[in-house]
């Protein structure tokens, strides 16, 4: 018999829903807000990517507001 400590993970981890988290499923479920973050993250670095290069459209928004 195999033993199974406490920190183990199944193979898929499901949601409570019992489905796979990582699932991309349309509408208003448990997997939906994880891809949202994840593409938040992903479109938060792009910007700071973006500004580091030196394209900064926060600073031309505060440029045009001094105006």
């Amino acid at each position: 018999m195999e033993t199974r400590s406490s920190t183990d993970l199944p193979p898929v981890a499901k949601a409570y829903n019992g489905v796979d988290r990582n699932a991309f499923i349309f509408g208003w479920n448990p997997q939906a807000e994880l891809w949202n973050g994840r593409l938040a993250m992903i479109g938060f670095l792009a910007y700071l990517l973006w500004d580091l290069v030196g394209y900064s459209v926060l600073r031309d928004v505060l440029h045009i507001m001094r105006y």
